[in-house]
Parts: C-alpha cells; structure tokens; sequence
C-alpha cells in the first residue's frame, strides 16, 4: 500500500523523528494537535524538503463529541468556553502550583484551544492536504466522512484509532482503509481493553478487507510479531520515539521516562478530560485527591491547565512533571538514533519469528 520496507509506524510531534523512521524504512506520522494551520505548514514544508521522497503522515485528533461542538466558529468557541471554566478550578488549580513553587505568570495565555475540535482540526487537514502525505489518520472516533472522502480525492489513505470492537466499526462504516486497534497499555488517550484482546476482536470484527495495526505497548520486536500473530499486518508505535536522540520532548520529562517502569504510569482525565495515560507523578496524583474539584470536559480541561505547563516547564520543580506514555516506558532507558531504534524492532521481530518457525518445525 505505502511502498514501505517495514511495518513500523512511528507517531511523534517531533519533524526530525519523523523523517528518521521514514528514511530507515518505516513511516512516520505526524502529531498536528500542537500546531497552527501556518506552524503545520512550516513543519510539512521542513519534511517534504528532508525526507527524500519517503512516504509519510499526519495524525489529526477530530473527536466524536466534545464540549461546545455547537458552539460556532474556532473564535466564538474559545471565548464561550473559556467564560464555562468555574473559578473553583482555576483556584484549584493555582493553590497546587503555589505549592510547588511555581511561579505566576507573566505572559498572556495562547494556544488554550488545540486541534482537537472541528472547528480547529479541519484546518489542519487542508493543510496537511496540500503536501504529498500518503495517510492521514484520526484520533477519538471516526473522522468525519466528508474528511475521509476528501482525503481519498487526493490519494490519500485515512486511518482511524480505535480502543474497541464496536469503535473499529464505526470507523470502517465512514470508509477509513486502516483501523489502529490501541489497547489500554498505549500513550495518551487510550480505552480500557488490553492490547492482546483488543487486537483478535477487531480485526474478527472488520474483517479481511480492512487493515489492522497493532498498537499499545508496543516497544520490542517481539511484540511486532505478537501483533502480527493476532493478525494484524503491522505495528503503530508513539511512546518508544519520545526518548530518541531526535526527539524534542521537554528536558524535564527525560531522565523521569528513562528511569520509570511499566508500573509509573496512569490513566487519567487530568490534561485533556478524557482518559489518556501519563506519567504518574504529584500532577496525577493531586488531580484524584478529595479535595479535586475534578475534571473538565474536553477541550475546558487543557484550556484550563495549558499555561500552568509551561509554567510548571520554566519553574525547574520537577514533582509536577508528568507526560503522555504508555506501558512500554519500562523499557525505555537508552537514548538512540530512531533509525536504531526501527532496526532494533525488526531485528528483534525476525528472531521471534525464526524461533517460532524452529518451534513449529521440530513438533
């Protein structure tokens, strides 16, 4: 389909991860929710420029339901939104960061709306558009199908991350060539179904015609080859680029990913008010605590905390750092090249096949 020489996809923010999975034969796919329509430009532009004629993709996060998505335009929308977060939260919110000793701020908030509603993602996809992208993929239920018959009039592939069965369906009734079947050990937003169930239930539930990528804990060779045992035909991998020497996650966040086991991570409403897993650190924590006023629906809760991470980012307090991984980070405690790290996966994948051919041969 994509002209690839492995079936690893690598989803990163980072433009420079990207192009290096691309370039060592798999396929990076770029995160669009941090970026403006003319930020994402910038960004495409960089890769088209860097990744030698290699096949490559964005990841757009258009949720099935959020909060004000009859709210008006991307502009009406913030203001109505931001008028909706109570005041017990952000005072919440600025005791907990007193606490730690960050400091106020002394800027003015941007960027408290991100990609991640109609109004602000379909921009982002006639951007991405305009380049020479081979997929386009989608996040929090199906795309919208205008979106996916307008990706295909461009030649592109759309591919939808589903966490169950029944969400897989409704990707593929929209008319998406690849489901992503991400069991609950993944990064980020996530469902509550183990990867090793998830993956035998939805590619019994779409069928043959449809592609299926294994992803969730995905880090090792080995679990490529499980993936593809359960039958999908390749592996969607995020949390194992976050530590590459490419990679631009924050320097805080680092020596806590390289030094954390499969057990230092949580899932929680605490960044965006849907589950997703993050580091478990003293954020986490204080967001669960009795005296949590809780969270907010998507997108009020990154509205309401965005300017607290950059301040939690500036102020050196480490407790407060937390960061958007999966299960797999107890493997992740070596700084590689990403084009490493994709040999590594396929090398390790053909000695678990080999083994399993030896096993299979000998009985």
């Amino acid at each position: 389909m994509f002209g690839i020489e492995y079936p690893i996809f690598a989803f990163s923010h980072c433009r420079d991860v990207v192009v290096a999975v691309s370039r060592a034969g798999g396929m990076g796919v770029l995160g669009a929710l941090y970026f403006t329509p003319e930020e994402l430009e910038m960004e495409l532009k960089w890769i088209d420029e860097h990744i030698g004629g290699k096949p490559y993709g964005v990841d757009v996060v258009m949720p099935a339901k959020y909060e004000g998505a009859d709210l008006g335009d991307a502009e009406e929308l913030l203001g109505k939104l931001q008028a909706m977060i109570p005041q017990q939260h952000k005072d919440f919110l600025e005791n907990l960061l007193a606490e730690h000793g960050v400091e106020p701020s002394t800027e003015s908030a941007d960027r408290v709306l991100l990609g991640w509603t109609d109004q602000t993602a379909r921009p982002q996809v006639e951007v991405a558009l305009k380049h020479p992208i081979a997929l386009l993929a989608n996040a929090l239920g199906p795309p919208p199908a205008d979106v996916v018959e307008l990706a295909h009039e461009h030649g592109v592939k759309v591919a939808g991350l589903a966490s169950s069965a029944h969400h897989a369906l409704k990707q593929e009734a929209v008319g998406v060539d690849i489901i992503v079947a991400q069991g609950t050990e993944a990064g980020g937003h996530t469902g509550e179904v183990s990867t090793m169930v998830l993956i035998p239930d939805v590619v019994d539930a779409v069928g043959e015609d449809t592609i299926v990528l294994a992803a969730g804990g995905i880090g090792r060779g080995r679990q490529v080859a499980a993936g593809m045992a359960l039958g999908a035909e390749g592996a969607w991998t995020g949390s194992i680029w976050l530590t590459v020497e490419e990679a631009d996650t924050p320097e805080q966040a680092i020596p806590k990913l390289l030094d954390a086991t499969s057990r230092d991570t949580v899932r929680s409403r605490a960044w965006t008010g849907k589950p997703a897993r993050f580091l478990k650190t003293a954020w986490t924590e204080a967001w669960e605590a009795e005296n949590s006023p809780g969270y907010l629906p998507m997108p009020m809760q990154f509205m309401l905390i965005s300017d607290a991470l950059k301040r939690i980012g500036r102020s050196g307090d480490g407790e407060l750092v937390t960061f958007p991984v999966g299960q797999i980070v107890g493997s992740m405690n070596q700084v590689k090249p990403a084009a490493q790290v994709v040999y590594d996966l396929m090398e390790e994948y053909i000695e678990a096949i080999e083994r399993l051919n030896k096993i299979t041969n000998e009985d």
